[in-house]
C-alpha cells in the first residue's frame, strides 16, 4: 500500500495514476452503462487538463472504481463515477465521492454540481443520501438514448485548512 493510499473496510482509495490505471479505468467505464465512457488514451492525458482531479478505489489489489471531478474557481463538478458491477453497493462509490468532496473543501470549493440521467433513480437516491439536491434540468443532455439530465448541487462548508 502506497503512502497516498487509504484503506478502510477492505476498500483502498488513492489518487488516479494515468499510466498505471488508464486501461482498467477505461474498462470499468465501458462496462458501466450510466457512466460517460472515456478512452484509455483520454484517461492517460487527463492529468494535463486544468482543474481535473480523479480518484480510484478497489479491493484486494484490483481497481474497481473511478471518480473524475473538475474544479473551476470555487465551484466543483463530478464528471464521472463508476464502480465495477460486482463491487457496487459496497461503499466504494460513497468513499470516492467523499474523498473528492474533502479535496474540494481543502481547496476552498463552496458548491459542487453534477448531472445524472433523469431515469436513474438509484443514482439520484445515492447522491441525495450524500446531501445533493436537485436544482435544475437539462433537456436532451444525454444521447443513446436521448434523455434529460437532472442537475444536482451540494453546498460545502469551507475548510479552515484551505489556503488563503
Amino acid at each position: 500500500m502506497g503512502a497516498d493510499e487509504q484503506r478502510s473496510s477492505g476498500i483502498w482509495l488513492r489518487a488516479f495514476r494515468g499510466e498505471q490505471d488508464a486501461a482498467q479505468a477505461a474498462a470499468i467505464l465501458r462496462d458501466t452503462a450510466e457512466a460517460t465512457v472515456w478512452s484509455e488514451t483520454g484517461l492517460r492525458k487527463m492529468s494535463d487538463l486544468s482543474g481535473v482531479t480523479a480518484f480510484v478505489s478497489g479491493t484486494e489489489g484490483e481497481l474497481s472504481g473511478i471518480l473524475i471531478g473538475r474544479r473551476a474557481a470555487d465551484e466543483g463538478e463530478i464528471l464521472n463515477l463508476a464502480v465495477s458491477r460486482g463491487k457496487r453497493r459496497g461503499g466504494e462509490g460513497r468513499r470516492l465521492v467523499r474523498a473528492l468532496l474533502e479535496d474540494y473543501r481543502l481547496q476552498g470549493v463552496s458548491r459542487v454540481f453534477l448531472e445524472v440521467r433523469e431515469s436513474n433513480a438509484g443514482a439520484i437516491a445515492f447522491y441525495e443520501r450524500l446531501g445533493f439536491r436537485a436544482v435544475g434540468r437539462r433537456n436532451a443532455y444525454y444521447q443513446r438514448p436521448s434523455e434529460a439530465a437532472l442537475v444536482m448541487e451540494l453546498g460545502l462548508v469551507k475548510s479552515t485548512e484551505a489556503a488563503p
